[in-house]
């Protein structure tokens, strides 16, 4: 096995150059562009479809989203939904193969400016990860559809969106931990 592989933080050179790779391969073979948000959609049409057929085939968001009234009924699992499983499978296989055993419910960081408290730290995930995906669905995209497929493609809206993110980003943890959170990282 590569010495690359069980390495606990990989190139973001490397990362950076495989995503690229998978970029071109997605748009090669299947015609479609990296994404994930789309996926969670798709997957909550699926299951509502499920119980309340009529309501997914006369919602406008799910007209738009889910391909055919057809795929309301029943499960998807397409290449996007794949990634997203496959993302947190990768994720967990580097992990085992670096050995790694570091787990850290409350960051540091968090920690100096919130307390010790594992459910508030995991309440203010949920809730971030909530306004993220509102935020992705809004803007009809994710940040992997936005940044990585549309910056590939030179879209100007796309690096538009890459300088909102990291401005509000920014702004957000100064918000947050203001200038001395640089102190507790």
């Amino acid at each position: 096995m590569p010495k690359w592989l069980r390495m606990p933080r990989w190139s973001p050179y490397l990362v950076g150059a495989g995503i690229g790779v998978l970029s071109w391969i997605t748009f090669a073979i299947m015609g479609k562009a990296l994404g994930t948000s789309t996926s969670f959609v798709r997957v909550a049409g699926a299951i509502e479809g499920t119980f309340a057929r009529e309501h997914v085939e006369n919602n406008e968001y799910f007209a738009r989203t889910i391909v055919s009234t057809e795929e309301a009924t029943r499960p998807i699992v397409d290449w996007q939904v794949a990634l997203v499983v496959m993302l947190f499978v990768g994720a967990l296989t580097a992990s085992k193969l670096a050995g790694s055993t570091f787990t850290e419910h409350v960051p540091k960081l968090w920690h100096w400016r919130f307390g010790p408290s594992r459910p508030m730290r995991y309440a203010a995930a949920f809730l971030g990860g909530i306004i993220l995906l509102f935020g992705a669905r809004m803007a009809g995209g994710c940040t992997s559809g936005h940044a990585i497929s549309g910056g590939l493609q030179f879209a100007v809206s796309s690096w538009l969106f890459i300088a909102a993110m990291f401005a509000s980003g920014i702004t957000v943890a100064f918000l947050m931990f203001g200038k001395e959170g640089r102190n507790h990282v």
